[in-house]
């Protein structure tokens, strides 16, 4: 038996304080596994870095103790299972996953191996954990339960265009369960605000294009980005087709409305990568995964672009820019 099976068959009780009695005694490099279902985006560089700063306050020092094994799936979620099963092999002392694909896979690949998520939208929901205050697993980390921030968007985007009646949402069809609970919250206010919502499920990122055009053709007023890594690092061209086709937008993270995009509300998904690197430690220094409640995040964000509202002939009312975090001139 080696060591994790070993160590996971004590219920992980003394999975993470010998890794770094270890890494001191014998010079032993930890290594965490780090999984996206993305690619190696300036913005996911962005937010490692935070992870990386985060863990070098709590003494880890990267290249020396510590070695992040990046593995990243480019948009090609069915690639995720063999990545995962890769960092395995590689003997990662811990994984630290993004999002709900990459967690899934995590997941079934290992039963023992600490698992740190990130942003994922509802892992009670999807079986990743049986209880939000005490998993009871190998996984643990943070999650984006909070949906009423769905309809914010949508009470956001019509403040900014009060004739908004039609709005198209931007789904990713392989991320079915945290996109049917941010479609069922943004329902709600929909509902009460009198909007009509179409549901367009985007294929792949090469489809962009092809996908605008029937938002186009169905005659929507706006469009909403669910939250999603394939969104976040095709955010340039999100934006750039959506002024193309002159429809408003609003995205769930600040740096699509640095890309372009009119409107963005949601987490600081930077604030999330460094509370990461605060269970991370925490687990290697012996804490079980399972103890660690799943966390929500706290900060959330706001973002407008005025550049964007001047070009689609929008003026954004006093009582929404006195709430914005960022504005865009």
């Amino acid at each position: 038996m080696d060591r994790r099976a070993f160590l996971g068959s004590l219920g992980g009780a003394v999975l993470a304080a010998p890794l770094v009695a270890e890494a001191q005694r014998g010079r032993k490099v930890l290594r965490i596994g780090y999984l996206s279902p993305a690619g190696a985006t300036a913005l996911e560089s962005g937010w490692l870095l935070e992870f990386r700063t985060a863990l070098s306050k709590r003494g880890y020092s990267e290249g020396t103790g510590l070695a992040l094994e990046q593995r990243y799936a480019n948009d090609r979620l069915e690639r995720l299972p063999a990545l995962a099963t890769e960092l395995v092999n590689l003997g990662v002392d811990l994984f630290l996953t993004l999002a709900t694909p990459a967690t899934l896979a995590a997941k079934a690949a290992t039963g023992t191996i600490p698992v740190v998520m990130i942003a994922v939208g509802d892992p009670l929901g999807v079986g990743i954990v049986k209880s939000l205050n005490r998993p009871d697993s190998n996984i643990t980390g943070l999650a984006l339960n909070n949906v009423d921030t769905a309809g914010k968007r949508l009470d956001f985007l019509k403040q900014a265009v009060p004739g908004l009646s039609r709005v198209a949402v931007l789904a990713n069809p392989q991320n079915q369960a945290f996109t049917a609970l941010h479609i069922a919250e943004t329902q709600k206010v929909a509902d009460r605000i009198g909007i009509a919502l179409e549901r367009l499920e985007l294929a792949g990122p090469e489809r962009l294009a092809e996908t605008f055009t029937v938002m186009a053709k169905q005659r929507v007023s706006g469009v909403i980005v669910l939250p999603d890594p394939t969104f976040s690092s095709h955010r340039e061209r999100i934006a750039q087709l959506a002024l193309q086709h002159r429809l408003p937008s609003v995205a769930p993270e600040s740096q699509f409305v640095g890309a372009g995009c009119l409107l963005a509300y949601g987490p600081d998904v930077a604030e999330i990568y460094r509370q990461a690197a605060r269970f991370v430690d925490k687990i290697l220094k012996g804490t079980r995964p399972g103890d660690l409640p799943v966390e929500q995040p706290t900060t959330f964000e706001l973002g407008i672009n005025l550049r964007t509202a001047k070009t689609l002939g929008l003026t954004i009312p006093p009582s929404l820019l006195v709430r914005a975090d960022q504005v865009i001139e």
